[in-house]
């Protein structure tokens, strides 16, 4: 008798979290851990150089295009294309840390973007003076954090929806990404 193989991992996630709860880092080592594509809210949608957003109509048809292939990882889910790709997700990986945590982590990583000048995404950088603008991203953090919550709850009380795991801690989140079977290295999307 042959032992039996672990199962595979599921090809179609969906990492969904607070602003600052570490939804690219968890996506990426996903990604790196299953061999499976691994895509950038930020850097494939919702975003392009100078700050600007694409339309609607674009950032839909972009997620779109996303969520009819067979396997990907995603960070996020914006929420004028979710519809789109949240029916496709074979699981959906919640980070519902407690704000203390995602707002440290959120302070830590933009103030050492801005002095280290790392890229965001699609040339983007943060600056003190987007920090600190009534836009910013930690101002964000403050008024998405609940809204956001509330998604990843209805998300796993939906019927016929996909899996969800909700992680509160990220120890817990750790442990199971090093129980993840290892696929084949990725190697291109």
């Amino acid at each position: 008798m042959q032992p039996l193989s672990p199962p595979a991992a599921p090809s179609r996630v969906l990492f969904y979290g607070v602003t600052g709860s570490g939804k690219s880092s968890a996506a990426r080592a996903y990604a790196a851990r299953t061999g499976l594509p691994e895509y950038s809210a930020d850097d494939d949608i919702g975003w392009l150089p100078g700050w600007r957003q694409p339309s609607t109509e674009e950032q839909r048809e972009l997620a779109a295009r996303i969520a009819g292939q067979d396997q990907w990882v995603l960070d996020s889910a914006y929420g004028v294309w979710r519809d789109l790709v949240v029916p496709r997700a074979e699981l959906i990986v919640g980070l519902d840390y407690p704000r203390w945590v995602s707002l440290l982590r959120l302070v830590r990583r933009s103030l050492r973007r801005v002095v280290a000048r790392e890229e965001v995404c699609n040339g983007n950088r943060e600056t003190f003076g987007r920090l600190i603008a009534p836009d910013s991203i930690i101002g964000w953090h403050f008024r998405s954090f609940s809204r956001k919550r509330r998604v990843m709850r209805e998300l796993k009380s939906a019927p016929g929806a996909a899996e969800v795991l909700i992680f509160r801690r990220p120890r817990e989140l750790d442990a199971w990404l090093q129980r993840l079977p290892q696929g084949d290295p990725q190697t291109t999307r």
